[in-house]
């Protein structure tokens, strides 16, 4: 078949929840991916901040194979190895002391919502508490993932949500303590705000909010699905501020293509929230995902890989600085590491389309920023090829 024989296709049988790009891959091999045509595109989306390592990596593959020829899924009725390997090293990257393994980030928010709840419960005897959450976040599209996402867009055709949310705005410590009361028991928030157009908290923020949360007993709630494993150049974002937080959440690049996520907690939290009966999931933690995650982050251990990041994202950075002074249109560069965000007055979305053209894969945040999140290999000369593909369109 040609390519427009597999887009009628995937166009008739597949519900119509997404608006893809003209672009049908067949494989990828390094930092490149090839449409089923030959085409070669230069990948800086890395399947939303998920490729860590890009395509084809050879001993990650065969991590998959040898655990595919053993065991792929017991249930959780049991135990297996290479889901507790697994934990054992994204608890050492995290120093946080428990982890529940999801089967998605979207089910890490919700797993993290139940365990703040659970906790408030626990302590007080009763239900009925609050979260503050943060406006233009995004945390998935679940019923409780979207009560906690700040974008009205997303939230209107699924109301109610899940009560007792309230938004606060995103480093302004004053919105966040205008809305504590006795019945707060969480607050969340992206350590990097990433669909709303790639924001990083400020220091003054972060480290407020966390006091606010030591003085009133409520637990800060951190969501480094997209931010965290490595991309800003820590394992995980908040580890820049030295802000620990009580419960966290990970996924994409945590498997590395695998759906797999999580979400850690500390020993005081986990001792108070969820027990046998409280949560739980079929597929989740399974031996193929945790064989993927033990992987990664062996791979991300050994190769340094957070030292890399640390030495081609200042590169990034001045070569984007360069193209917002070279262009009257791109109004501003924002960004941790390699997840970086520049502002255009243009149409972002036509942009993405035209640069695909260009052999580019770039993907847009909020509904103004060129979005750059490479596989965390990527070199300098990735990073000059990128500028010249997307210059040749803007």
């Amino acid at each position: 078949m040609n390519k427009q024989d597999y887009i009628d296709g995937a166009e008739s049988a597949l519900l119509h929840t997404y608006n893809r790009f003209p672009l049908v891959i067949d494989h990828g091999d390094g930092v490149y991916l090839y449409d089923t045509d030959g085409k070669e595109y230069l990948d800086f989306a890395a399947g939303i901040a998920v490729q860590a390592f890009g395509y084809n990596n050879k001993e990650y593959n065969d991590a998959l194979k040898a655990q595919i020829d053993k065991v792929m899924h017991t249930s959780n009725l049991y135990y297996n190895v290479p889901i507790m390997n697994a934990a054992k090293r994204v608890l050492n990257a995290s120093q946080m002391n428990r982890v529940f393994f999801t089967n998605s980030g979207t089910e890490a928010i919700e797993g993290a919502i139940k365990a703040a709840k659970k906790y408030a419960y626990t302590r007080d005897g009763h239900a009925g508490h609050e979260i503050i959450a943060m406006n233009h976040s995004f945390h998935g599209r679940s019923i409780g993932a979207l009560s906690v996402t700040g974008n009205k867009h997303y939230q209107e055709p699924f109301e109610p949500l899940l009560p007792g949310v309230k938004f606060a705005d995103f480093n302004d410590l004053d919105s966040v303590k205008a809305l504590i009361n006795d019945k707060t028991c969480a607050i969340i928030f992206e350590t990097v705000q990433g669909e709303g157009g790639i924001y990083p908290a400020t220091e003054a923020f972060i480290k407020g909010v966390r006091a606010l949360c030591d003085e009133h007993d409520i637990l800060l709630i951190l969501d480094e699905i997209q931010c965290g494993m490595g991309r800003t150049g820590e394992m995980f974002a908040w580890q820049h501020y030295g802000v620990k937080p009580d419960i966290m959440t990970s996924a994409k690049a945590l498997g590395c293509g695998v759906p797999v996520g999580a979400f850690l907690m500390t020993e005081r939290v986990a001792e108070k929230s969820l027990a046998p009966g409280d949560h739980g999931t079929t597929y989740g933690g399974n031996p193929f995902v945790g064989a993927a995650v033990d992987k990664v982050l062996e791979m991300m251990e050994r190769d340094h890989i957070t030292e890399h990041v640390k030495k081609v994202a200042p590169y990034l950075e001045k070569k984007l600085d360069e193209l917002v002074a070279k262009y009257d249109f791109l109004t501003e560069r924002r960004g941790m590491g390699l997840m970086q965000g520049v502002v255009c007055e243009k149409p972002v979305g036509q942009i993405a389309a035209k640069a695909l053209e260009a052999g580019l894969i770039v993907i847009t945040a909020g509904s103004n920023v060129l979005r750059f999140v490479p596989p965390l290999i990527i070199e300098e000369k990735d990073v000059d090829e990128m500028i010249s593909r997307l210059e040749s369109i803007l």
